[in-house]
């Protein structure tokens, strides 16, 4: 804990200017409004389910959180200083294309169809819920892998995701705190509205199988998407952005992610704000995404077992 909270001392003595933050958090908490009042991603954007336009509306809605961001940036930033970076074109490249990849993995749907063929209707709810999770690989890890063949800072490995100087031991001590949070936020109705992710099918009856075995793909499934989720956040937005933007690149992440949980419970999304800035942080200053990562599948597993445990896997 005393690492985690060092760095972001560290961060924020370099980074923060109350202008910037200021408007930026004014912008942010005016999206959140507006779109818990309409609904905007899920009676707008979720209306063209099964379209390929839905690509376009969430790389639309992940542009303006981020540019929104930036031009902020920009505007706010002291004479004398500016935010060069937007005269270069990696960013361009690297912005657009992380944009581009949110944005065909919120509007992706041919797992649909797969399911369809590939599982019996007794087992396609697993088969779909598993193939969602599992989108990934085409829609973040193929596009990542390709940008990365131009990324000149091959120091990070591949966007944080590297082996070298990883110590996971801070985070422990992070995760401890939260089982209180999650046992607490487990009884409230719209955690259990939202979790457990995986819902009951038939597959392990018509298998033969125990259902924790089912429970269990879906559950591998599901953690891979968060680490997808920090490698193009945390990993691409950041370790690959900071090439050019430097301790720039967090806070723009920070209001994409939280536009990233619109159609979640609001307390998750605000939550999202915080989690956001202290994953970027810590990935900006340590170079790897494995932190994120710990606490990333961490909280998601745990509130998993939270889940489960306040409703089992009995009917």
């Amino acid at each position: 804990m005393r690492k985690i909270i060092g760095l972001l001392r560290a961060h924020l003595a370099d980074d923060f200017r109350p202008t910037y933050y200021g408007l930026t958090a004014l912008f942010l908490g005016a999206a959140i409004a507006l779109n818990y009042r309409y609904d905007f991603e899920d009676s707008v954007i979720d209306a063209y389910y099964g379209r390929e336009i839905r690509i376009l509306w969430y790389g639309l809605f992940y542009a303006l959180a981020y540019f929104g961001t930036v031009a902020l940036d920009v505007w706010t930033a002291p004479v004398g200083v500016g935010a060069g970076y937007v005269r270069q074109p990696r960013f361009w490249l690297l912005s657009l294309a992380a944009l581009a990849i949110l944005g065909l993995d919120g509007g992706f749907y041919y797992h649909r169809p797969v399911a369809e063929t590939l599982f019996s209707p007794a087992t396609r709810t697993w088969g779909y819920q598993v193939l969602v999770n599992l989108n990934s690989l085409l829609t973040i890890l193929l596009p990542c892998a390709l940008l990365y063949r131009w990324h000149p800072d091959r120091t990070a490995g591949f966007f944080g995701l590297t082996t070298r100087h990883v110590d996971l031991r801070p985070y422990v001590g992070l995760l401890l705190v939260m089982v209180p949070l999650i046992g607490w936020a487990s009884f409230q109705p719209d955690f259990l509205r939202t979790y457990p992710a995986y819902e009951r099918n038939e597959a392990a009856a018509v298998w033969g199988i125990s259902e924790l075995l089912p429970a269990l793909g879906f559950e591998l499934a599901y953690g891979w998407d968060f680490i997808a989720t920090e490698l193009v956040f945390r990993g691409l937005l950041v370790i690959g952005l900071a090439h050019v933007m430097g301790r720039r690149a967090v806070v723009p992440m920070v209001v994409t992610y939280a536009f990233l949980h619109f159609g979640k419970p609001l307390g998750e999304t605000i939550g999202s704000v915080f989690g956001g800035y202290i994953l970027g942080v810590i990935a900006l200053r340590t170079r790897n995404i494995w932190g994120g990562v710990a606490i990333h599948l961490g909280v998601a597993w745990l509130m998993e077992a939270a889940a489960f445990a306040q409703i089992g896997l009995r009917p």
